[in-house]
């Protein structure tokens, strides 16, 4: 969802997938209610524990969702890119966070507060709907990288992973079937579980593949079809019984 370029909270919510069936009116008022802020990279948009106060939509930029352990390590459960809602689940229960929400990049946020958005939830039944087919897409994905994690080796989930980024607003494209990524291999290493060493060992085997480039601070995906044949081959292996 571009930002549009005279900046409008209204249109904005208006474009929005959760809100766009609002009588008029309440979309206005709403859009009085909702507040912008900006982030700076790397800065900290809410902890894990902190009292929950509302549902964020990214207008520009990028947000991490993830956890650390006491020891400083870190995993990153997902990745939120511009149009796209966060923070909903906080909102109809209002009690802590359970995660951590970091600005990838100077990152610009829609802010409705729960005392704001309840009300609208609770005389609109289309939102309440749309609000539990979100939930459910995220308890989908969050299934689906546990399932990852316990079947597909390194190489398959960062394939799966480079491939997802590449389909979202926030890769950009040069026109030439190739998309880049604003990411450091610190982030990608967190999303994968694992060493920032060993996502370097499989990018480099990528690139020898053709499959990626490198640029500072940016993976470029050379077409997701040929991330695709690695899916493929993961595929194979397993009716084969080869091992990747």
């Amino acid at each position: 969802m571009p930002r549009p370029e005279v900046f409008s909270i209204r249109a904005l919510l208006r474009e929005h997938v959760l809100l766009r069936d609002l009588p008029e009116a309440e979309l206005d008022k709403l859009g009085t209610l909702a507040k912008v802020r900006s982030y700076d990279a790397g800065q900290t948009i809410f902890m894990k524990g902190d009292r929950a106060r509302g549902m964020m939509v990214v207008l520009e930029g990028g947000v991490r969702i993830g956890a650390s352990s006491p020891e400083g390590k870190e995993v990153v459960l997902n990745t939120i890119h511009p149009g796209e809602v966060f923070g909903e689940i906080a909102l109809i229960d209002g009690i802590e966070r359970t995660a951590d929400a970091i600005a990838m990049e100077a990152t610009e946020l829609l802010i409705l507060d729960r005392k704001d958005f309840l009300p609208y939830l609770e005389s609109n039944p289309n939102i309440c709907i749309r609000m539990l087919q979100l939930m459910c897409k995220r308890i989908r994905t969050t299934s689906e990288q546990l399932e990852d994690f316990s079947f597909l080796d390194l190489r398959h989930r960062l394939a799966k992973r480079l491939g997802y980024l590449a389909s979202t607003d926030y890769a950009e494209t040069d026109g030439e079937n190739k998309f880049v990524i604003k990411i450091t291999q610190q982030d990608l290493a967190a999303m994968m579980g694992t060493t920032r060493e060993a996502v370097n060992k499989q990018l480099r085997i990528m690139i020898d593949e053709g499959l990626i480039e490198q640029q500072r601070g940016a993976i470029v995906v050379n077409g997701p079809d040929k991330l695709e044949s690695v899916l493929a081959e993961e595929k194979t292996s397993s009716t084969t019984g080869k091992f990747c």
